[in-house]
């Protein structure tokens, strides 16, 4: 039986039993209405070398089955919802709100100047503060933002890449006054630049400075903030852009072996930085396609990291990572058959084995949600987590036959994708040649003639239509929370000292000149003079240039 099986005995003495001493599971026992007991890890009869190559154990390579050997068993995933807009101020409550109900992480919407290095007084701002997240010009608005949040306690993510780093140094500034040090704070910054390229548009400066500024956030990190993740390297964009799920793992792991082999270049190791390597998926309505998605990408990255770079350490070759429920599934009519949509798809994402998840708001498709559809997102979780029983078993979907099979097409055609990639020059060169945004492209219009066609139905849109008056409660930024940002910025650089501020600005383009600094100690000191995240970013304009993408 394989209960007796060498390699089963061996997992138990030594990954299993080192997790369970650290880490007691939730509860004993795990039982069913009824007291029926539920099994940590269901097995098949027989374990042979098939098996033992493409499923393994959960938390033991190639992580097909999981990357902790308990998994939900130990710790439900951090149930982080994606929120910011307006100011830091109704950020700040509509985050202490999200605690009050049950949330375990933060995740941070920022406004679109934000997004791409503007203050809110720049001309290119107008009409967008506030809008799609929160504007954050200085440190005095990261200050306001977590006002009452515990740096040291709360796992907070922040959707920022282009401007990532200087984001960073502000909530490691905020951390400081809090009396904690950078090597307590704990979360993830995405600062994945080439997704931008290909799938999202919020890029600054060309792809090679760029990968500069995250292989110096690696190097900083590594040293002083270990417990920071310094990339989510993310496949949500991708997808929400049009790409088939095999696209989404394909491109998101070429990304991915790109910042790698940057970082390698940069002389960093390998068995320092990578570890602190997250991911970000998507999780679409196809329930079985997206569990295999994810479970093909925990096993293809972690064969890669061998293949290419020799990794052996397993928290140098696991694959950790954010999901959200898919935002271009969300239709604005019958707003609530969206509940349904969210929870088929976050239901995936936890049988898939996520660390970390945000379910979208079922009125997302129309506006900013609200804080009532904010907390049923929340429920959902939460009732996935405590109620349907999934949590308590690892990876329960695992030797179903179609399962498997489709675990084993997705991971095929993935690395086809990679390695068509690679033979087209890397990421960055088809990021140039405009490969990667075609076959997105090709994969949209696609998927978008076949709803029109009626091949493919969506729910209330092109068949089971009714006749609606949509009157759902809607959130709307008040067009004053512009002036008033723009008023609160004049203020902060009337307060500061000038003189440090500029100081500060020229030691910052003096270190971006060269091409051996780390930047995040200069970015770090404008920060903390309130330097607003303008004025840093303009200095590296006007040392890196601007990246103005593909000329149609």
């Amino acid at each position: 039986m394989s209960r007796r099986h060498p390699d089963h005995i061996k997992w138990q003495e030594q990954e299993l039993a080192r997790v369970l001493d650290r880490f007691p599971e939730r509860k004993d026992p795990f039982t069913c209405h009824g007291g029926r007991e539920v099994e940590r890890l269901a097995l098949p009869d027989s374990i042979d070398d098939h098996y033992l190559d493409d499923l393994g154990f959960p938390g033991r390579f190639p992580y097909t089955r999981g990357v902790q050997p308990t998994m939900y068993r130990g710790r439900l995933w951090t149930m982080r919802q994606y929120a910011g807009f307006s100011t830091a101020a109704a950020s700040n409550e509509r985050y202490r709100y999200l605690l009050d109900q049950g949330q375990t992480g933060l995740s941070v919407a920022f406004d679109l100047p934000t997004q791409i290095g503007y203050d809110s007084d720049d001309a290119m701002s107008l009409g967008e503060v506030g809008k799609v997240g929160v504007a954050i010009d200085t440190l005095a608005d990261m200050e306001v933002l977590f006002d009452r949040i515990p740096l040291d306690k709360i796992s907070t993510s922040m959707t920022i890449n282009s401007p990532a780093m200087v984001l960073l140094a502000m909530y490691i500034a905020v951390a400081e006054k809090q009396g904690v040090s950078a090597d307590k704070i704990m979360g993830t910054i995405q600062n994945d630049i080439l997704k931008e390229y290909v799938a999202r548009g919020t890029y600054i400066f060309p792809p090679r400075p760029s990968l500069r500024l995250i292989t110096n956030t690696f190097q900083w990190c590594a040293a002083n903030a270990p417990k920071f993740n310094t990339i989510s390297i993310s496949g949500y964009h991708i997808r929400e852009a049009g790409s088939t799920a095999s696209q989404e793992v394909a491109f998101t792991l070429a990304n991915g072996l790109a910042y790698v082999q940057a970082a390698l270049e940069a002389g960093l190791e390998l068995d320092v930085f990578a570890p602190r390597l997250a991911f970000f998926f998507n999780a679409s309505s196809n329930l079985l396609e997206e569990v295999a998605k994810f479970r093909a990408a925990r096993r293809l990255w972690a064969r890669l990291m061998r293949e290419r770079f020799g990794a052996e350490k397993p928290a140098t070759t696991m694959l950790r990572f954010h999901t959200q429920t898919a935002g271009n599934t969300l239709t604005a009519q019958q707003v609530d058959n969206n509940i349904v949509r969210v929870t088929i798809q976050a239901l995936a994402a936890v049988l898939g084995g996520t660390q970390s998840l945000h379910t979208n708001s079922r009125d997302e498709a129309l506006s900013l949600p609200t804080e009532d559809s904010v907390r049923t997102a929340l429920r959902t979780q939460q009732v996935i987590a405590h109620e349907s029983g999934v949590a308590d078993t690892v990876d329960p979907l695992a030797g179903s036959y179609y399962i498997e099979n489709l675990t084993n097409a997705l991971e095929q055609e993935a690395r086809d994708l990679i390695n068509q990639v690679e033979s087209f020059g890397g990421v960055v060169s088809c990021i140039e040649n405009g490969f990667i945004a075609g076959q997105i492209e090709d994969s949209a219009y696609q998927y978008q003639r076949e709803i029109e066609s009626g091949e493919r139905v969506i729910v209330g849109v092109n068949e089971f239509q009714v006749e609606e008056d949509v009157s759902v409660p809607m959130l709307r930024v008040n067009p004053a929370v512009e002036d008033e940002q723009v008023a609160r910025l004049a203020r902060i650089k009337k307060q500061r000292d000038q003189h440090a501020a500029d100081r500060c600005l020229a030691e910052l383009r003096n270190a971006a000149k060269s091409d051996h600094t780390n930047l995040m100690e200069p970015v770090l000191d404008a920060v903390r003079t309130y330097c607003s995240l303008g004025e840093i970013c303009n200095v590296l304009r006007d040392v890196f240039g601007e990246y103005r993408g593909r000329q149609w």
